[in-house]
């Protein structure tokens, strides 16, 4: 949804691509995009139960077809972490009609591009292709959802590929293990604590029996999503639905247990040491998010503002002060996610220069805060990060996949696609003195979790990685 997308836009900034000055010019309201989207948007949800999202963009003759099943990470119970990633792998081993391999085999016959990824909140499956070619995609997800050919054999050769990405994603890459020890010290019960690729030993000790069961309990129309963008009519993509999804017979979803986390009640602080280059700090603070998809709340909009006041281009406080002012880090980041299912952080990253100390980062980090907190933002800083709300309405329309991907995380995160423009409208609306308020309010030690990567000597063996692994693709 909107609020990932927002937070994504800093990456572009960072490469030099000034999208707000490519889209200041365009002068079109959140409000016109909503009477837009209305209008080429259609729903309708199947006898059982699968909800199918239709919308129109005609500008070329193509469509993306993604189905997401409302199942994931934090869904997890200890001693099968990963289980929900290794299933996605399976899913691509054939079907009671189509042999293991097949399913991408002829995806890529007919010109399309397929793939799937698993995070913490759902596992999506996606195919891009041209237009003509979408019944046989809706006939090939259908047959994968209620039909796969589970066999032992294919799964021990595939959780052996899981352990393997496991290691080249995770346990040899130094940001990778930082971060998965971040989550594991910031979270004591919430189900957020565990990667989503899981801990090793729980793949090592996974069965066959694990994966299959996943598949029994998850994987039912009841808590899926289909979603169709490109050049479609939406009533004959409603009727190919009928007739491929809606012949799936659909299974009692098992009661989903909240696992909340308990109060935090003092800095949490831990080291990592790995081979690596440079000094990484990782700092993330308890925050509230979007409940249940209420957006009566204002404050995490204002996290969000703040987030873009923090972060998004070469600009904004912690680059302009940490990397160029204080010269303390080579790079920094700040991100939230307000409309994710499980428990939230606010989280800011810095790669530190030689010499420099942790503890100058964490220093300069929180002056920074403190003095949004103490005296407010400035009414250009607050104008630059309202300015990207409406580009982002301009950009995430831009493909198929993109609008398809922002519906459908909406919807797996219980905000319906109608309250997608509600969301960029809420974020218009904050005010300086919001920001200010959320700024002091919750950024407080007592809620804060400190992660050090302590950089080891390097070798061939131990290669640094680039970035943790937030979600994780097959």
């Amino acid at each position: 949804m909107f609020l990932k997308q927002f937070n994504q836009l800093g990456a572009f900034f960072k490469q030099g691509k000034n999208i707000l000055i490519l889209f200041i010019g365009v002068g079109i309201s959140s409000q016109v995009f909503a009477q837009q989207a209305a209008e080429i948007m259609h729903e309708k949800i199947l006898d059982n139960g699968l909800k199918v999202i239709v919308k129109e963009d005609h500008r070329s003759p193509t469509v993306a077809h993604m189905i997401w099943y409302k199942t994931g990470a934090i869904d997890e119970n200890y001693g099968v972490t990963g289980v929900a990633h290794v299933l996605e792998h399976m899913m691509f081993k054939g079907t009671k009609n189509i042999a293991s391999g097949e399913f991408s085999k002829k995806i890529a016959a007919l010109g399309g591009r397929e793939n799937a990824f698993t995070s913490s909140d759902y596992t999506a499956y996606f195919q891009q292709i041209e237009k003509s070619h979408l019944p046989e995609m809706m006939r090939l997800e259908a047959d994968r959802m209620h039909l796969l050919n589970f066999t032992e054999a294919e799964f021990l050769k595939e959780i052996k590929v899981v352990m393997e990405e496991r290691r080249l994603r995770t346990a040899d890459k130094a940001t990778g293990l930082l971060y998965e020890q971040f989550l594991a010290t910031a979270f004591n019960s919430a189900p957020n604590r565990h990667p989503v690729v899981g801990w090793m030993s729980d793949l090592k000790n996974m069965t066959y029996q694990d994966a299959k069961d996943w598949y029994d309990r998850w994987y039912t129309p009841s808590n899926a999503v289909l979603v169709v963008v490109g050049d479609v009519n939406p009533q004959e993509v409603f009727s190919l639905a009928q007739k491929t999804y809606g012949q799936v017979p659909n299974k009692i979803l098992p009661l989903r247990k909240v696992q909340s986390e308990p109060e935090q009640r003092g800095m949490r602080r831990f080291i990592v040491k790995a081979p690596a280059e440079n000094v990484v700090v990782f700092m993330g603070w308890k925050v509230p998010k979007i409940i249940n998809g209420d957006l009566g709340p204002i404050e995490p909009f204002a996290l969000s503002v703040l987030s873009g006041i923090l972060d998004g281009n070469q600009n904004t406080r912690l680059n302009r002060i940490l990397v160029k002012q204080k010269r303390i880090s080579s790079g920094v980041g700040a991100s939230y996610d307000a409309d994710a299912r499980g428990e939230q952080l606010f989280f800011i990253s810095g790669t530190l220069l030689a010499g420099k100390k942790p503890e100058m980062f964490e220093s300069e980090v929180k002056k920074i805060i403190s003095d949004i907190a103490k005296n407010g933002v400035q009414a250009a800083e607050l104008e630059r990060v309202k300015i990207a709300v409406t580009a982002s309405q301009v950009y995430k329309r831009d493909s198929v996949f993109g609008q398809a991907m922002e519906i459908g995380s909406s919807e797996m995160s219980g905000l319906s696609w109608k309250k997608i423009d509600q969301v960029s409208e809420k974020i218009l609306d904050v005010t300086a003195e919001q920001v200010q308020e959320v700024a002091s309010k919750y950024f407080q030690d007592a809620q804060l979790t400190i992660g050090i990567l302590d950089p080891q000597q390097m070798s061939k063996k131990n290669p640094l990685g680039s970035q943790p692994p937030f979600v994780v693709k097959h």
